[in-house]
């Protein structure tokens, strides 16, 4: 999967859309515990993501590959389609 565009949302949610019209909803909540993501725990260093088409990360040094993402996120239905 690659990764076609990211947006932050509320309660530590991403929106993620792969370059296949797949998108769905990741949670990061889970992961704010480890020391790598703990700073995420801040709205604005949460919304400052980079996207590497096969994985996100943030200033912090905090990155999510895009495998991780699809396996563990909550589809949403195809986009354009």
């Amino acid at each position: 999967m690659n990764i076609e565009e990211i947006v932050p949302r509320e309660d530590h949610l991403l929106y993620v859309k792969a370059d296949d019209g797949q998108a769905g909803l990741f949670d990061v909540t889970p992961y704010l515990e480890s020391e790598v993501f703990a700073p995420l725990k801040d709205r604005s260093a949460f919304e400052r993501i980079h996207n590497g088409k096969y994985f996100i990360e943030w200033e912090c040094g905090a990155d999510l590959s895009a495998d991780t993402i699809q396996a563990r996120w909550k589809p949403l239905a195809m986009v354009n389609q």
